[in-house]
């Protein structure tokens, strides 16, 4: 893996303005820099190569490098990952089947998650496109007091899909 920062010898600049703990901070020439960085044990690392002249910094890369990792680690176990559920209808759903899809649906837009709903259209039964997003359009009404509709019906092949997600983010049960 190539390194995202010019470290000691890799730096091609002439000059460079130097920062960082215990330095006197100004612009030196790239060996200046480097023998001050030798002194202190510590690494030359051009931190800003599109300043005029580079901005380096002289610290411990090896521990910038570790905390660099763990800072993106906690962005990534903060990060809220989305689950979505589907719900599978076809052209011909009767109300009572309807009314037990919905209540699902409720539940899971209160548990935080998003959902995709679906008409899977089989054999001939395509000719009902427009059932189907009739279908589709109800059930956003039926959801609209706790969802959004992120996506209106849309066909895709056989299948017609509507995706809601949560009105207010709640948070995600596992």
């Amino acid at each position: 893996m190539e390194e995202p920062y010019k470290v000691n010898d890799k730096i091609t600049a002439r000059e460079v303005r130097l920062v960082g703990d215990n330095v006197e901070q100004g612009v030196f020439s790239t060996r200046d820099a480097q023998r001050i960085a030798n002194e202190q044990n510590l690494d030359l690392v051009e931190i800003s190569p599109t300043a005029n002249p580079p901005v380096c910094r002289i610290i411990d890369y090896s521990k910038f490098k570790y905390e660099q990792k763990k800072k993106t680690r906690e962005m990534k176990a903060k990060a809220q990952k989305v689950v979505v559920k589907e719900i599978r209808f076809g052209p011909n759903t009767d109300d009572h089947d309807f009314e037990f899809k919905l209540k699902h649906a409720k539940a899971f837009l209160e548990s935080g998650f998003k959902i995709k709903s679906y008409v899977h259209f089989v054999g001939r039964t395509i000719v009902f496109k427009e059932r189907g997003e009739i279908l589709l359009l109800k059930f956003a009404q039926a959801l609209e007091d706790v969802a959004k509709v992120e996506q209106l019906p849309k066909l895709e092949g056989k299948r017609m899909f509507l995706m809601l997600a949560p009105k207010v983010a709640a948070p995600v049960k596992k």
